[in-house]
């Protein structure tokens, strides 16, 4: 970042001196007013819920322009990798700054693929979970527990560790996805297979068993590697932001992943792709297309208490950009799998369509996002709805790895500490009698 030509003056009607701020400029999107040292010259702090007026770091990793829908990855618009590269290249990206050449992803590839088993004891430590659990639950609990398992990389200020903890994560998490699910329905793990691409392998140790053959569906593989590109990283999100926080007091890198993973986890976050699915199928018990329009009246009234889910964003003021992209890929693979006339596609279609029209909803931009189609497709790959919060886990994991990475490596990174504005009682004695 660099200083801008301007300052911000901050003043007070009370009397009280104003105070300049610096104010500095990224490469693009908004100016930041640098108000680290308000509290020293004013004795006030900023008050800021939800941190959504507040940039809590610098980084050159992910740009987001909600105006627009624009997503970049270190500059590289969405569409484009998704169109033309594959995940593990966009884990290359993300984590070292630039696309890798041939010699580079072939490297990269080799190195994640040779690090794609776990310790054979995360059996027994996965058998400790009630076989009902949710997959989340879960997956927290075995993300955690690699630190126990590959302590000879859990120094997060080793640069070292960090890289070794870097692949060890990225090559491990389908892996242990796979395993929650084949826990949870009863079917033995499947080890990796080296000779497989990255989706393939893990649908390959989701739905694979020893009694056949499994062989990958090259639709449903490029499908697979879509969504792990799409949400490979989002910016400061509610998660990359726990990773980061959780990161800064120096705890090892898969704790700090761990605390990503549990929030996640939250309905309003990772969780989306489940409730939008969970809400179709809503409509459809309630009568399926014919119901559309009712439903839709419903969401309008704000007393109804009926929300809809998968359409507007946080961040994004525009269509999503991730949705079109899942879009397509939502209808290459009901083509490939005969489900074009899926009742719970043509929900979607039709509610997008009103979303689109209706002018209560097009004022308020309420545009479709990532989670409307992704939770189409992956319950049409055969993933249960429990399991979509990890998939994105999964995906997300490379994300939080470069965020951490590069919030350990910047000079100016401190332990967070957010502030807060107080209102409960002043300075008060407990009573000598009572």
């Amino acid at each position: 970042m660099k200083l801008a030509d301007n300052k911000a003056t901050l003043s007070f009607s009370n009397g009280s001196p104003s105070v300049e701020l610096p104010v500095y400029q990224g490469t693009i999107g908004p100016d930041v007013i640098d108000i680290r040292k308000l509290y020293a010259q004013t004795d006030m702090f900023t008050y800021d819920p939800g941190f959504l007026s507040t940039a809590s770091c610098q980084s050159a990793i992910t740009y987001i322009d909600g105006d627009k829908g624009e997503l970049l990855y270190r500059g590289y618009p969405i569409e484009q990798l998704a169109t033309n590269c594959n995940y593990l290249e966009t884990c290359y990206l993300l984590l070292n700054g630039e696309l890798p050449d041939a010699a580079q992803k072939a490297d990269f590839e080799k190195l994640v693929t040779n690090h794609t088993m776990v310790n054979e004891q995360m059996q027994f430590f996965l058998r400790g979970f009630r076989r009902d659990a949710h997959p989340m639950a879960v997956l927290t609990g075995l993300v955690g527990g690699l630190s126990a398992f590959y302590h000879d990389s859990t120094d997060i200020n080793n640069p070292e560790h960090r890289q070794i903890s870097a692949i060890r994560l990225i090559a491990k998490m389908p892996t242990l996805v796979s395993m929650a699910y084949k826990y949870g329905v009863g079917q033995p793990y499947q080890y990796p297979q080296n000779n497989l691409s990255y989706a393939g392998n893990f649908l390959r140790m989701m739905f694979g068993n020893p009694c056949e053959e499994y062989k990958v569906n090259p639709v449903i593989e490029r499908a697979m590697d879509r969504i792990f590109i799409l949400h490979a990283d989002h910016e400061q999100n509610a998660s990359t932001s726990t990773v980061r926080l959780c990161g800064s007091s120096g705890t090892n890198p898969f704790a700090a992943i761990a605390a990503g993973v549990a929030c996640l986890w939250g309905p309003a976050h990772g969780g989306a792709n489940e409730a939008c699915l969970n809400m179709l199928e809503d409509i459809q018990r309630m009568g399926g297309v014919a119901k559309v329009g009712e439903f839709m009246e419903k969401v309008k009234d704000k007393t109804s208490g009926v929300k809809l889910m998968g359409f507007g964003h946080r961040v994004y003021k525009n269509y999503d950009p991730r949705a079109k992209l899942m879009q397509e890929t939502c209808n290459e693979v009901l083509a490939a799998l005969g489900l074009e006339n899926d009742p719970l596609f043509k929900l979607a279609k039709e509610l997008e369509k009103i979303a689109l029209e209706d002018e209560y909803f097009v004022s308020r931009k309420l545009y479709p996002n990532v989670d409307f189609y992704s939770g189409i497709v992956q319950r049409a790959i055969g993933i249960p709805v429990n399991l979509f919060t990890g998939i994105f886990a999964l995906a997300r994991t490379v994300g939080w790895i470069a965020q951490l990475n590069e919030m350990i490596s910047d000079p100016e990174y401190k332990i967070g500490r957010p502030r807060q504005l107080y209102t409960g009682s002043v300075r008060r004695d407990v009573p000598t009698k009572r």
